[in-house]
């Protein structure tokens, strides 16, 4: 069983070889198609190892039903349901909080399924906590469903205190083993989503400002028009890449890392980088004459951008480089400044006419669009010098919580996001609410209408609760007709098996690849038929196998469904594009009393207030904005 699996491991880390006719396998194209750098399969394939082995390492070895499930679900959640980016350090540290966090949060859910009252209470508390956590950083948010399933499970099945040391004995060995199947098992390349597409950036942006600062005027005539053309056409591309990466993802892809918080830092200020060298003015006679040292400033930007890129292709490498173009940027930006204020004409032309009004204006055009852009090039660097050298920190610096630069503190920056969405505006702070009222509700439905295995109906209600009415409806549509296909196809297993239940192991590490694949490279429905089908096989190893029991398990999912769609339809049923409207609406209002602030303080009058406390109100609309905008998206 673990030699065929780790076999079509081996052929999945080769698919870059070809065949004969020089061309990959048609497979091997529709999975890299499906599952871009092969994600879901790597963590499919990882659990398809663990997840028998150690089930049936307590089965048939230990004889500890409790146990058993306990290590199965574990390593389910820790090795399927979660893949952590960045060092391999920061992996395994994110995964020992994942493990400690079930281990809490196991005994917590079996303390409280001792009484209705208080496992319904203990259920919504502990669910608003754990959805509404995300919000602090796309690491926790990406956790979510691997901590509510420790708590859902034993929740949902009351037993005696005896059993809690097999419950947390079976999560800890399933902890065990994961840390290392994480670092040894097909790792993960160490690569952030943001800094390849943002050296891109600053690469396309370089050649454009190299290509500007060699031509006579803004753009010159004939070939050279259209060279700067293509530059700008390559710069503002390589910008929409990196902002589709950026709003790709149903959250904000940071952590509460300093790298990971200056790296998202870095999607806007390229993204105005761009929109400042794209726009330009139109001259519709002879480009006006310029002060030489703004073509100076250019040559100095485009070489600060070009150190930017390498180090962000390599993280580790030297910030002297980069520091020594920004001083150089500094000292001929404030060069052009005395240069281009000396060659302003003394008075203004004799005519008023539109042409010589425009000339006169147009004098300074190039050096103000200069200025701007050398502005916006050191802010890149800054950013970029502060990624680089929080992630060359030293562990004992990294322990300490030394943050390089002007970046505030991890627990202050997740207060001050946290605090954002305390409002009852906030499309985060109503997804939390409605899947932690949610889980309640099935929690009592469960324990009320006595179902035979609560689990399910808890099970159903997390996989399809989503952020509006629509797509939770949906949701339950697709979510009971994998389970009804799923159970039929498990039926049928368990039919054609009969009492051969040896079988089933070697059905179940087939079962697992299915069910981590499916969600992302066939669709949401064959996700959850083929982890029904998992389910199935795996409460039915080591019991005469009962296709039944299989099919009123339908019933269950379809309970917790229900209990989603009714949720959905009462907490703020509008949906997310109503929540978009109330969500740029707050952050045009905001803004632009964040502006006037600013404009205020910046023109000195007696009655001018400083605009960081508005700054971080407008801050704080954006961040709603931003998580409205991406569920709409989602």
């Amino acid at each position: 069983m673990v030699w065929a699996v780790q076999r079509w491991v081996r052929l999945l880390r080769a698919r870059r070889e070809v065949d004969m006719s020089g061309r990959a396998p048609r497979w091997v194209t529709w999975l890299r198609g499906t599952d871009p750098d092969l994600a879901a399969t790597r963590r499919a394939g990882r659990t398809a190892l663990v997840m028998p082995a150690l089930f049936a390492l307590c089965t048939e070895v230990l004889h500890s039903p409790p146990m058993a499930s306990y290590a199965a679900f574990g390593s389910f959640s820790m090795l399927l349901l979660v893949d952590y980016s960045g060092p391999m350090v920061e992996r395994l540290r994110a995964q020992a909080a994942l493990a400690a966090a079930w281990l809490v949060l196991i005994c917590a859910g079996t303390l409280a399924a001792r009484e209705i009252w208080l496992a319904v209470a203990a259920t919504v508390v502990i669910g608003f906590v754990v959805l509404f956590a995300g919000v602090v950083s796309s690491v926790l948010a990406g956790s979510s469903t691997a901590l509510l399933l420790a708590f859902v499970l034993p929740v949902s099945a009351p037993v005696p205190l005896s059993q809690l040391p097999e419950r947390l004995a079976g999560a800890g060995l399933a902890a065990a083993v994961a840390l290392p199947a994480v670092a040894l098992l097909w790792p993960r390349p160490v690569a952030d989503a943001l800094s390849a597409p943002a050296a891109a950036v600053c690469r396309a942006a370089a050649g454009y400002l190299r290509i500007r600062a060699a031509l006579p005027g803004p753009d010159g005539p004939g070939a050279d028009a259209e060279r700067c053309r293509v530059g700008a056409e390559q710069t503002a591309r390589t910008g929409a890449d990196l902002r589709g990466v950026f709003d790709a993802t149903t959250c904000r892809p940071t952590g509460l890392s300093a790298t990971s918080r200056a790296l998202v830092r870095l999607v806007d200020e390229l993204t105005w980088l761009c929109a400042v060298l794209v726009d330009r003015s139109d001259y519709t006679d002879e480009p006006p004459t310029c002060d030489p040292a703004a073509y100076t400033v250019r040559r100095a930007a485009a070489r600060v951008l070009e150190a930017a890129c390498d180090l962000l292709t390599d993280l580790d490498g030297d910030t002297g480089a980069l520091r020594a173009r920004e001083q150089e940027l500094r000292t001929v930006l404030a060069g052009m400044e005395h240069s281009s204020t000396v060659r302003v004409p003394a008075e203004h032309p004799g005519g008023n006419s539109p042409a010589e009004v425009f000339g006169f204006i147009a004098t300074l055009d190039v050096s103000f669009r200069a200025q701007e852009l050398g502005f916006a090039v050191l802010q890149i660097a800054d950013n970029v010098d502060m990624a680089a050298t929080a992630w060359q920190r030293s562990w004992p610096e990294r322990l300490l919580g030394r943050e390089p630069g002007a970046l505030a503190a991890p627990l202050a920056a997740a207060r001050e996001r946290a605090v954002a969405h305390l409002r009852p505006d906030s499309v985060w702070l109503h997804n939390s609410l409605r899947g932690a009222v949610g889980l309640g509700i099935a929690v009592f439905l469960a324990g009320v209408t006595g179902v035979g295995h609560s689990f399910w109906v808890l099970l159903g209600t997390l996989s399809v609760l989503r952020s509006n009415a629509l797509s939770t409806g949906q949701n339950a549509v697709r979510a009971v007709l994998g389970t009804v296909a799923g159970s039929v196809i498990g039926a049928g297993l368990l039919h054609l098996i009969g009492h051969h239940g040896t079988a089933l192991w070697f059905v179940l590490p087939v079962a697992v690849l299915f069910a981590g694949i499916a969600p992302a490279a066939v669709s949401f429905a064959a996700g959850q038929a083929a982890f029904t089908v998992t389910l199935v096989v795996l409460f039915n190893i080591g019991h005469d196998p009962n296709w039944h029991i299989v099919l009123l398990r339908i019933q269950d999912i379809a309970l917790g469904c229900a209990v989603s769609v009714l949720v959905a339809v009462f907490f703020w049923p509008r949906g997310a594009r109503g929540a978009v409207h109330r969500a740029l609406a707050e952050a045009y209002d905001d803004s632009a009393r964040y502006l006037g602030d600013a404009v205020h303080y910046a023109l000195g009058h007696r009655h001018a207030v400083d605009p960081d406390p508005q700054g971080r109100v407008a801050a704080a609309a954006a961040r709603r904005l931003d998580d409205a905008f991406r569920n709409y998206l989602a």
